[in-house]
């Protein structure tokens, strides 16, 4: 791989340096300054310089210079936060703030940074993968979000909403993109008043992109091609009555996602290449750079995303204020033909698909008091909340037509025995028979089905929480919020089929069949946030706070969640490989204890902003998902701690020229020391005991230049230009593979007419076409002993295009 450049530390020093020498902020008093920038980071409207919270705001205007139209490339924004998926969005999404995330591949997993469309929680990080439409806003929450965000926001919490109807006037919009790799994306939303009181805003999408993993046969990997419509309806039925509904639908059809690349051989790499030959394939290119892969099957995935929420917006006539939010959604994912060896030998392919039904009921009452007792002023938020959730899950695994040919050749290399070069079924029984190994006892893979099973789950969630703010003088404050929550969860595993063959590999390797299971998990826990606030003037504001958070624990929903063969009772041979007696396949929950000091400020007269964070997390029984190239399982670390430092900045240069500097720094984001971590027990090449996370850098940092320069009265040149540095970091918990620092360049350039309210950009992202790997995974079935073959999901190579957008 590449040693990627670093310019991004180059360009702060460079920056830093032009500014002590020109006197930038000596300007008129006429000259511009920051806005201000509300949040609702406590459920109130607020500048987000006095929230006790480490808050990143974006408009849409933001979002759209950035290039971030959903979670995918998120960290555009803040580089504390970070989006990565594999080969399932059901399975392996996961979002990571401050080093923290859910960690690994599973499908029973909800995530550790919680996600709120207008309000309502999304259980899966997949489900913030489509691409955004409609979206007026975002905000990233940084740290333990226990009491308002109380369910599964150990991390932080994204808010992301739409923008509502308005019955002020007739608007819209539309957006118009064409780029490299046959990207197009069209975007569009109306506005249209009913009567004096009421709105509907009506929006769509149509995209298609292609993959830029090349197949070596010809064509790509990983296209897609998006589909969304959004309805909204809202009216003010009296002076104080707001409701508003919305309806949204989303889908999405791929050749997608298991286009990767081979990165590390291991010893069964030239044997694999031989069997892509005698299946009529290309081997791929040996160069990383090339991205080029060949796959056995097609990879066809399909993903749906649908719901329906009802808000109300009660004001009270003696100042309080009720709100209800009312959300029922279902998502689904079906991916068929999955080459789960990763290769263009047929040798094993999966079946599965995923579907949730999630109903979900919060209630919150509101208000404020002054001259409250000691206090000068206080306000609240206090409120019930209930979620039910049905999950729904199919697995099937089928052996390809050179399954058998393979697996006796990787037998024999994984007794330190030669593999024959012949590519003939029948020479390889013959070197087993020479060994003295009965053909009854030779392991055969018998071409088709070989496992179908399904797995279910429920999840009933039940809160009451309440939030304060107090002034204790004009200087003064404190923030308090408490959060009781109860979690109840199911989990089970039936299997419709497994093979009778006595000999079938996965019974010979003790992988499967496991045990079937039906189990139950409760628990509940307390969690919240006590903050103290000093405003040293009006533009200076310190805060020290202390969180704690939670994540229920749950039943892992995989078909060795209870065990191998060893443990299943039903099998003949479980005495050889076990105890016969089945594990228990649940999993505990996860909390975290955070501390925060942090400083907000603004000087030059309003043109320059300056927040800092230092914090300091030490989470207990952190959810670890562990693959060993052959089983999924779900462990707790017993500890693990996280500390670091987080620095934004803005400052205006000149009336057209804004800077942004951000920089995260996390000295330490270890797993604690533990046997249950070791690499003997995990079985693994990896020990996670004292190992730092996986997608967890030391420094990361975006550095952005913003250009807004009057042409003429009517026509204004707009631009960005943006370098986002991430450090070396592990790029997987179940090894020990590491990626390169990195350093990305993103560009954007163009024209707005001020009267037509239209504006044409040309841009580019990864300008410099660094090409390095996201995450590394253990291939199946590949390894010998401990010598390991690493597949690889890689990023984005350098896309570009152009952008036409307009608002009417």
């Amino acid at each position: 791989m590449k040693q990627a450049r670093n310019p991004l530390v180059i360009g702060i020093a460079a920056v830093l340096s032009s500014l002590a020498a020109t006197p930038v902020m000596a300007q008129d008093s006429g000259a511009r300054m920051l806005e201000e920038v509300v949040v609702t980071a406590t459920r109130r409207a607020e500048s987000m310089q006095e929230v006790p919270v480490a808050v990143t705001a974006a408009t849409e205007e933001d979002m759209a210079f950035a290039q971030v139209d959903s979670v995918g490339n998120i960290q555009a924004i803040s580089p504390s936060i970070k989006f990565d998926v594999t080969n399932s969005a059901a399975n392996s999404a996961n979002i990571f703030i401050r080093g923290i995330g859910t960690v690994g591949n599973n499908r029973s997993f909800e995530g550790a940074v919680g996600v709120f469309f207008d309000g309502v929680y999304r259980t899966r990080a997949g489900q913030a993968m489509q691409n955004w439409l409609d979206i007026e806003s975002l905000q990233v929450l940084r740290g333990p979000q226990g009491t308002l965000f109380g369910k599964n926001t150990s991390a932080g919490a994204l808010i992301i909403n739409s923008k509502a109807p308005t019955p002020e006037a007739v608007e819209g919009s539309y957006e118009v993109t064409v780029g490299n790799y046959g990207k197009e994306m069209i975007r569009a939303a109306y506005n249209q008043p009913v009567g004096e009181s009421s709105a509907i805003r009506v929006a769509g999408l149509y995209g298609n992109k292609e993959g830029f993993i090349k197949n070596s046969d010809g064509g790509d990997f990983n296209d897609s091609h998006p589909r969304a419509a959004k309805f909204q309806f809202l009216t003010d039925a009296t002076d104080n009555l707001t409701l508003r509904m919305i309806i949204d639908w989303s889908s999405e059809d791929a050749n997608c996602c298991y286009g990767q690349v081979d990165d590390v051989d291991g010893p069964m790499q030239s044997y694999i290449d031989d069997l892509t030959v005698a299946a009529g394939h290309n081997v791929p290119s040996k160069n990383f750079d090339d991205y080029e892969q060949a796959l056995s099957n097609d990879t066809d995935q399909s993903v749906s995303d649908q719901g329906i929420q009802f808000n109300v917006d009660w004001a009270l006539d003696n100042g309080m204020a009720v709100t209800s939010v009312t959300s029922y959604r279902e998502w689904s994912i079906e991916q068929y033909g999955m080459d789960a060896d990763f290769s263009g030998a047929n040798i094993l392919g999966i079946n599965e698909s995923l579907e949730t039904e999630v109903f979900s009921q919060e209630f919150t009452l509101s208000g404020d008091f002054t001259d409250f007792g000691p206090f000068q002023y206080a306000d609240y938020v206090m409120g019930i909340y209930f979620a039910d959730e049905k999950i729904n899950a199919d697995h099937q695994l089928v052996w390809g037509n050179q399954a058998t040919e393979y697996l006796l050749a990787y037998a024999l290399a994984a007794q330190g025995l030669p593999v024959p070069a012949s590519l003939l079924v029948g020479d390889l029984v013959g070197v087993f028979s020479g060994l003295g190994v009965p053909v009854g006892a030779i392991p055969l893979a018998q071409e088709g089905l070989v496992s179908d099973i399904n797995m279910s789950g429920t999840g009933r969630s039940y809160a009451a929480f309440m939030h304060w703010n107090f002034d204790f003088t004009d200087t003064w404050s404190a923030t308090a919020g408490i959060r009781y929550s109860k979690d109840e969860k199911t989990g089970a595993m039936k299997r419709r089929f497994f093979t009778a063959n006595p000999v079938d590999p996965f019974r010979l390797l003790g992988a499967q069949p496991g045990p079937e299971y039906d189990n139950d998990y409760d628990d509940s826990a307390v969690s919240g946030q006590f903050a103290l606030r000093y405003q040293f003037n009006d533009d200076t504001m310190a805060y020290l706070s202390y969180s704690l958070g939670y994540k229920s624990g749950g039943v892992n929903l995989d078909n060795q969640a209870a065990g191998s063969v060893g443990d299943n009772p039903d099998e003949a041979t479980c005495a050889v490989n076990g105890d016969c007696t089945p594990n228990d396949p649940n999993y505990d929950s996860e909390f975290i204890t955070g501390y925060e000091l942090g400083l907000k400020t603004e000087y030059f007269e309003g043109r320059a902003r300056s927040n800092f964070a230092a914090f300091y997390n030490e989470l207990e029984d952190l959810q670890v998902a562990n693959f060993d190239g052959l089983a999924f399982s779900i462990l707790n670390s017993p500890e693990a701690t996280v500390y670091g430092l987080e620095m934004e900045n803005q400052f205006v240069l000149t009336n057209s020229l804004t800077l942004g500097m951000d920089v995260t720094y996390l000295p330490e984001a270890n797993f604690g020391e533990s046997e249950k971590l070791t690499a003997e027990a995990l079985g693994t090449p990896a020990s996670l005991s004292g190992r730092r996370f996986a997608q967890a850098p030391e420094l990361v940092g975006n550095l952005s230049l913003t250009l807004d320069q009057p042409l003429t009265s009517e026509l204004t040149l707009r631009g960005r230009i943006a370098a986002y540095y991430s450090g070396e970091q592990f790029t997987n918990p179940a090894n020990n593979e590491m990626r390169d620092a990195i350093t990305e360049l993103a560009f954007t350039m163009g024209v707005m007419h001020e009267s037509l309210g239209m504006s044409l950009n040309l841009w580019c992202q990864n300008c410099t076409d660094e090409r390095y790997v996201t995450q590394h995974f253990n291939s199946p079935l590949q390894n010998v002993g401990n010598d390991y073959d690493h597949n690889a999901y890689v990023s984005a190579p350098r896309t570009y295009g152009v952008t036409l957008r307009g608002n009417f």
